[in-house]
C-alpha cells in the first residue's frame, strides 16, 4: 500500500509517520527499515527514505550498526530499567530546582488533570498526559539542553509502552495521585520529599513495565 505524505518538508513529514508508527506499536521491534522499503511505501526517493530512516537513527528511535539495515530497537528488562534509572536523575533536580522556589508549574498541573480524565477510557490513553506532566517538569527548568536529553529518554519510554501497548500497567488513578503528592511537595519546598515521592513513583512503574517486556521475551 502506498502511503501518501504532503508536506513542506518530504523528510520531516516521513519521519514524523514513521515515529507515529513506532509509538503506535506497528513496527515491532526489530524490524527491519530499509531505504528501498520507506521509498516505496511512501512514493519518494530511495535519497529521501534514506534521509528520513537517518532522522530516527539519530534520535535514538531506530539503530544502525556499521554497514548494517537500521531496526526498530528490541527493548529489554534491563533498558527499561536504565532509561527509568537515567529519568530519575534529570527529573530528581528538576524538582530540586522548583523546589527551590516552591514553583508548580501550570503545564504540569494541566497535565495531570487530564491523565486523571483519561481514566474511563482505553489504557493507552493516559500514556501522552503521563509523558506531559513529567516533560512539563523539566521544561519549567528553562534549560534548552536538558530538554533535548530529556526528550530522547521520553521517547525510549514510548517505544518501550508500545511493545505492550492496551495493558494497564498502573492504575490512572494511582499515576494522578502520585503526580499531585509531587507536586504539593513542591509547592511545599520539600526538595527530598519531591525526589523521593518521584522515585516511587518511577520505580514502580519501572518495575511493572520490565516485568511485562520480560514476560514477552519468555
Amino acid at each position: 500500500m502506498s502511503r501518501e505524505i504532503t508536506a513542506v518538508s518530504v523528510v520531516d513529514a516521513v519521519g514524523d509517520d514513521l515515529r507515529r508508527r513506532l509509538f503506535a506499536g506497528e513496527l515491532a521491534g526489530g524490524t527491519a527499515l530499509t531505504e528501498a522499503m520507506i521509498a516505496s511505501e511512501y512514493s519518494i526517493s530511495r535519497s529521501t527514505g534514506k534521509a528520513a530512516v537517518e532522522k530516527l537513527v539519530t534520535e535514538g528511535l531506530l539503530q544502525r550498526g556499521t554497514h548494517k539495515t537500521a531496526r526498530v530497537p528490541a527493548l529489554g528488562p534491563d533498558d527499561v530499567r536504565d532509561i527509568y534509572g537515567t529519568r530519575l536523575r534529570l527529573e530528581g533536580e528538576a524538582l530540586r530546582e522548583l523546589a527551590a522556589q516552591k514553583r508548580v508549574p501550570e503545564a504540569a498541573t494541566e497535565a495531570n488533570d487530564r491523565v486523571r480524565a483519561s481514566g474511563t477510557g482505553p489504557a493507552l490513553d493516559s500514556v501522552g498526559p503521563d509523558m506531559r506532566f513529567h516533560a512539563a517538569l523539566v521544561q519549567a527548568v528553562g534549560s534548552p539542553r536538558l530538554e533535548r536529553m530529556y526528550r530522547s529518554l521520553v521517547d525510549e519510554v514510548r517505544l518501550c509502552m508500545a511493545q505492550v501497548q492496551g495493558r494497564s500497567l498502573l492504575a490512572v488513578e494511582q499515576i494522578a495521585d502520585e503526580h499531585q503528592q509531587i507536586l504539593e511537595s513542591i509547592a511545599a519546598g520539600d526538595a527530598e520529599q519531591a525526589v523521593d515521592r518521584l522515585r516511587g513513583h518511577l520505580s514502580r512503574a519501572s518495575d511493572r513495565l520490565a516485568e511485562a517486556i520480560g514476560a514477552l521475551e519468555r
